[in-house]
């Protein structure tokens, strides 16, 4: 079993003189872990009370980073630079779905921010007091973001996607007495509302909440509560641009973002201040190796995800780093949009999903040769395992075939950036995150907790040591911490849920959630495998892959497909090209029982694959719950293609 790469790529010497990812960060961190650790908080974040113990870990698996020092982490992304006289670099370049523009400074952001901040004072939140946000993609959700920072009001981002009851349970949890919405948001060209689903959750049951500021973003109509709503403008525009971030413990709470369990309740992760912001900036800064007075920095997530939170608010606004922030789609109003924005602004640091790099392979490669790209150094992909084929594409296409691509391993539990190639330094596995980057520990282990040394054996992914980023605990909740995370092979490993493998040169290979390793006949299959494989084949842009209950094999593989432009469905044709390439790839043993030809593929709107759906779909159960879906009447395309099978 084996995932196929024929084509590594050493770095390039240029780059990697300049490079800010050096050997000798693995050598500092290989030599003295906690000092390793201490010297990235003392050069990448400014104190306002030194700390003098790094770590912290007698209460196991509770760490404390950097606990005696005191910082404040808006001072950090804001008023420094402006103090240190880069007030005039830009911050954000806004590009919003309607065309409109916003350039803001440094020195900008610090008056807003600071306004903001003033604003929340007045509606009572202070140190400690929980804001929810709810927005989209527009810069008065960073200026929040940050405000509560500065205030040390730990925030809860909620993604605009999600269902009022999905809001509601999370405003609960979090005691948010303060939610900050917009009257709607844009999608596609077209007004969506937002306030309403903030209203509906109010309706659900008992809530905290006092206050729902609002902005003005679409005009839509919106119902209105004088007793607790209140519009953004009449209420941050007045504020002083005048204010005193106040500084906080390291480990005091910075934000609580929810993230589905498998049953029950949402996780609410919390992290805290000193050691996520280190951590943050360290990564930004040499895995996608920002150099913030000559960088255009773009990465395209949602900050309702973890990855908006670390790598579009948190670590590159600590670095000073100029940044691209996109409102829109990558298709409104035409295909070439993200070409036409990495163009107009001359990006040169490109982060994105796999997902949206097999959308635009389904396009062509013809639309992105459209624009000039050659200000591109460095591309990034980030969420899910991204496999060889896509990798290639990505490469060959966006980054002029010479921009090394990072792809990264990490998760909302890890605060930052894990596993991954620092790109002046690593010679490039396609489809690899390859090896933990300086300062971090990881082991693959067997289903008795033996590490695995041997090549293509698959076993668990987990983390060996503490790390500065890491969630602190569940909100509210420090058993379930230790249920969840620490109890499948004992406290001394953080078990990441996670399947890898390792490959003949070390390197590691993320096979994708262990609920996604199939057991076909006693053969361990990966569905990242099967997928990967079957996008090697020229007519497939995408695939999901599924294990399906089997009478005779335990589980099957089930597959579902999208054909790249220009390429038709030939049946039962179709199927068994497709079948006998697998086979071919991987081994007889993974060929899949049934291929499906779809017109898409179930996504939630950050663009994760619900293979979870797909699976109800395969063993003939009804579907479960599609509303975080971005468009749930494709499952009825699928269910409906099916019966015709």
């Amino acid at each position: 079993m084996r995932i196929v790469s024929d084509t590594s790529y050493a770095p390039d010497a240029n780059f990697a003189a300049g490079a800010n990812g050096k050997q000798e960060l693995f050598d500092a961190a290989a030599a003295d872990f906690e000092g390793f650790w201490a010297d990235q908080a003392r050069e990448r974040i400014t104190w306002a009370k030194p700390f003098s113990q790094t770590l912290d870990w007698s209460n196991a698996p509770f760490a404390k980073w950097f606990a005696d020092g005191q910082l404040n982490v808006a001072y950090n992304c804001v008023d420094r630079h402006v103090e240190a006289g880069n007030g005039d670099r830009v911050a954000i370049h806004f590009e919003g779905d309607q065309g409109d523009t916003r350039t803001i400074t440094y020195a900008d952001l610090q008056k807003e921010v600071s306004k903001t901040a003033n604003a929340l004072s007045e509606l009572g939140i202070g140190k400690g007091d929980r804001v929810a946000i709810y927005m989209p993609m527009i810069p008065e959700t960073v200026f929040t973001m940050l405000a509560c920072a500065r205030l040390g009001a730990p925030h809860s981002v909620v993604f605009g996607g999600f269902s009022a009851d999905a809001l509601h349970t999370r405003i609960v949890d979090a005691d948010a007495t303060v939610v900050v919405t917009t009257d709607g948001q844009w999608r596609r060209g077209k007004p969506a509302p937002l306030k309403a689903a903030v209203d509906e959750s109010l309706t659900r049951g008992e809530h905290p909440v006092k206050h729902v500021l609002v902005v003005k973003r679409t005009d839509s109509e919106v119902r209105w509560n004088d007793d607790i709503d209140k519009w953004w403008h009449d209420v941050v525009d007045r504020q002083s641009d005048q204010h005193t971030p106040e500084p906080v413990d390291a480990e005091h709470p910075l934000f609580i973002l929810y993230t589905s369990g498998t049953t029950g309740k949402p996780k609410g992760i919390l992290h805290t201040s000193g050691g996520y912001l280190t951590q943050a900036a360290y990564t930004n800064s040499i895995v996608h190796d920002v150099h913030p007075e000559s960088d255009v920095y773009w990465c395209t997530a949602d900050v309702g995800w973890v990855t908006g939170h670390s790598y579009i608010v948190y670590g590159p606004l600590a670095n000073g780093a100029t940044q691209v922030l996109y409102e829109g789609t990558p298709d409104t109003p035409h295909q070439g949009r993200w070409w036409e924005i990495v163009q107009k602004y001359g990006v040169t640091i490109l982060y994105t999903a796999p997902t949206a790099i097999r959308t635009f392979m389904k396009w062509g490669a013809e639309i992105p040769a459209k624009y000039d790209l050659s200000s591109i150094r460095v591309l990034g992909s980030v969420g899910e395992p991204i496999n060889p084929e896509a990798w290639r594409w990505y490469r060959k296409n966006i980054g002029g075939d010479k921009a090394p691509i990072v792809d990264t391993w990490w998760q909302t539990e890890t605060g930052a950036i894990m596993i991954s190639p620092l790109p002046g330094l690593t010679t490039l596995e396609p489809g690899s995150a390859q090896r933990p980057i300086p300062g971090i520990s990881a082991e693959i282990l067997d289903d008795e907790g033996n590490p695995l040394t041997e090549p293509e054996q698959v076993g668990y992914l987990v983390l060996t040591k503490p790390w500065p980023s890491m969630l602190r605990t569940i909100w509210g909740d420090d058993q379930r911490y230790q249920d969840t995370y620490w109890s499948r092979f004992g406290p001394k490993y953080y078990f990441a849920g996670d399947g890898a493998k390792y490959d003949a040169d070390g390197n590691i290979w993320l096979l994708g959630r262990v609920d996604d390793v199939m057991n076909v006949s006693g053969h361990r299959l990966s569905t990242a495998e099967i997928e990967s494989a079957l996008v090697s084949h020229e007519s497939v842009a995408e695939a999901a892959v599924v294990g399906a209950s089997d009478e005779t094999t335990g589980q099957a593989v089930c597959a579902f497909v999208i054909l790249r432009e220009g390429f038709a469905d030939n049946g039962d044709d179709t199927v068994q090209e497709l079948r006998n390439h697998v086979a071919k790839e991987i081994g007889p043993i993974a060929k899949p029982r049934q291929i499906m030809v779809v017109p898409e593929l179930p996504k939630t709107r950050s663009g994760k694959i619900m293979r979870r759906l797909l699976k109800d779909v395969a063993e003939n159960r009804e579907v479960g719950d599609v509303t975080t879906l971005a468009d749930s009447t494709v499952m009825n395309l699928i269910q409906a293609g099916l019966k015709k099978d």
